[in-house]
């Protein structure tokens, strides 16, 4: 495909991604603080039938207008013809699932799309706070359409640092009375925050899959972020296996920095 058709096509892609989250963001606050239907799958991942009125609304708003892309989501069966895709919809129509069950607004609507093993692309939206976080490759980040960075530096103020507390005890010389921000029920939001800069720091305790990651993923590194595994890789996406270990995000000194700290642990 022509250099022009394809970034025509990107950006048709875009603003049919931005369109379709907004309106699945919607939906789920019509649903949002009403009586759900709502079961178990799996060993204890708790689902709804707004994860799955929501995954249904995406999938027939993208899968009809790019049906050659693969796709992968949380609440689809796994097709793995996604592996041979040189373009696929990396999709969490509900990241936060217990969040949302119990009232609270940490939860949000996300969607990637992935170019091989990278995102290039991406949506995250918190209907219940109003923050709508985009992306793409090589064009910035925006929340509500300002342009966001991740914050300078690479001091730790732990009240500014998110995840397991186990994990981050595991830098070099933590206070003892160390307190971190109160838990974020979406993983992903809790990523998107330090891509505006409301967090310095961000970990991931482990199991978590391509749907929690992809999008927040690129919207921190096109707002001067990192994110990545400890070792300090890129996390790749749409492989066989969607799970991942320990991981970290922050501004891009302050993740250096991070890196180093448990690299240095570690030896």
């Amino acid at each position: 495909m022509p250099d022009a058709d394809k970034s025509a096509q990107l950006a048709r892609d875009f603003a049919l991604m931005e369109q379709t989250v907004r309106e699945a963001g919607m939906l789920g606050l019509t649903m949002f603080r009403t009586e759900l239907r709502k079961w178990i799958k799996g060993e204890s991942s708790p689902v709804s039938e707004a994860d799955i009125a929501l995954n249904d609304l995406i999938e027939k708003r993208l899968r009809a207008a790019t049906p050659d892309y693969g796709w992968l989501s949380e609440e689809s069966a796994d097709d793995d013809t996604r592996l041979d895709k040189r373009l696929t919809w990396i999709i969490d129509p509900i990241d936060g699932t217990r969040s949302y069950l119990a009232g609270r607004e940490d939860w949000c609507v996300c969607v990637a799309l992935v170019e091989r093993h990278r995102p290039i692309m991406a949506a995250v939206y918190a209907p219940s706070t109003d923050e709508f976080f985009l992306a793409a490759r090589g064009q910035g980040a925006t929340c509500n359409g300002r342009p966001v960075q991740a914050s300078s530096g690479v001091a730790l103020d732990f009240s500014r640092v998110a995840g397991p507390k186990p994990l981050v005890e595991r830098l070099t010389h933590p206070r003892q009375d160390l307190a971190l921000h109160p838990r974020i029920g979406s993983l992903a939001l809790r990523l998107c925050w330090i891509a505006n800069g409301r967090l310095d720091a961000a970990f991931a305790g482990g199991q978590s899959r391509d749907w929690d990651l992809a999008a927040a993923d690129l919207i921190v590194h096109e707002a001067n972020g990192r994110m990545s595994e400890l070792s300090g890789d890129l996390i790749q996406y749409n492989r066989l296996d969607v799970t991942h270990g320990l991981l970290v995000a922050a501004g891009a000194d302050r993740h250096a920095h991070i890196v180093e700290q448990f690299r240095a642990n570690r030896a």
